[in-house]
């Protein structure tokens, strides 16, 4: 199929490639399990009912004491490193940027339980919403050279399958869920993506995803850490119009066929996202210029709460 479009009257909002996480801390780097709500193992189930193909099996690394005495003392130094990388991040990926990632023990673990001693990155019961997630956002499970991108609209996310990585060329629908079926999303920020994400769905299902390299700036997190709150041409003041029009006229190679998106954020200042017509990538998505606006229409300021 060609490059996946959204219905007449949705509004896309971003398009970025996406994976199933992987642990961080060293008992499970690099390393992702399945777990239904008494932390046991399904992969056998998964196999067996939803058809997906059977994966490895992961054994947690015990720390060496020496490992456990180390990472006891750089604790405290830990926490304020992190925070200042976390914030290096924020501002970064509100500018759309990419860079590297925090590295190996990025601060103090929020779920300990599920980011040292486990790394479940779906967490269901027989049934739950989050059991029929496709087996390909698995990079163990995935043939080499295959991609999965998520797609997030006002009205739902989707999840296509690239099966050589390149966006519209056998491009698959593997997956999609209405906004309505999510009840919350949160950044995991113990990751060395620099937050990873959690969502949680209406039957208390969960699942942990994340770009699959190492970057800063994520475009779907833009979408999903905030509810979609949209500001229409009809809603803006004769100045936030103008300011508009500029930020499309000052974008390289922009796309006259899509109008800006300009969302509200949590500290009320307003982001422009105006797309280029630049092709999909296989690695980053849709292609945008980012701009911040003011409540006047003007220029504003980067916010981390924006993100």
């Amino acid at each position: 199929m060609p490059i996946w479009q959204p219905a007449p009257g949705e509004i896309l909002l971003a398009r970025d490639s996406i994976v199933f996480a992987s642990g961080t801390a060293k008992p499970v780097e690099g390393m992702r399990w399945f777990r239904d709500t008494e932390r046991k193992d399904i992969q056998h189930e998964l196999s067996g009912q939803a058809g997906w193909p059977e994966g490895p099996t992961y054994t947690l690394i015990p720390p060496t004491p020496k490992q456990a005495a180390r990472t006891a003392g750089r604790f405290g130094l830990g926490v304020l490193g992190a925070a200042v990388v976390v914030a290096l991040g924020a501002i970064l990926g509100d500018l759309g940027g990419t860079g590297p990632g925090a590295g190996h023990d990025p601060g103090r673990p929020r779920v300990r339980e599920d980011e040292v001693d486990d790394f479940p990155v779906l967490w269901g019961a027989p049934g739950a919403l989050a059991r029929t997630l496709p087996w390909q956002l698995d990079p163990a499970r995935r043939p080499a050279g295959y991609g999965t991108h998520a797609i997030v609209t006002d009205r739902r996310i989707v999840i296509v399958g690239l099966p050589d990585g390149d966006p519209g060329k056998d491009e698959e629908v593997l997956w999609e869920v209405g906004r309505e079926r999510i009840a919350r999303v949160e950044r995991m920020r113990y990751s060395e993506v620099l937050g990873d994400v959690k969502i949680t769905f209406t039957d208390g299902s969960w699942c942990r995803l994340a770009p699959p390299r190492l970057r800063i700036g994520w475009t779907i997190l833009r979408h999903l850490a905030h509810p979609t709150d949209l500001l229409h041409p009809s809603e803006m003041t004769p100045r936030q119009r103008k300011y508009v029009q500029k930020c499309a006229a000052q974008t390289l190679n922009a796309d006259p066929a899509r109008e800006p998106v300009v969302t509200r954020r949590p500290s009320g200042r307003f982001l422009v996202e105006v797309t280029t017509k630049e092709p999909v990538e296989g690695d980053y998505g849709i292609v945008k210029d980012y701009w911040h606006m003011s409540k006047r229409g003007r220029r504003g300021a980067i916010r981390r709460d924006d993100l």
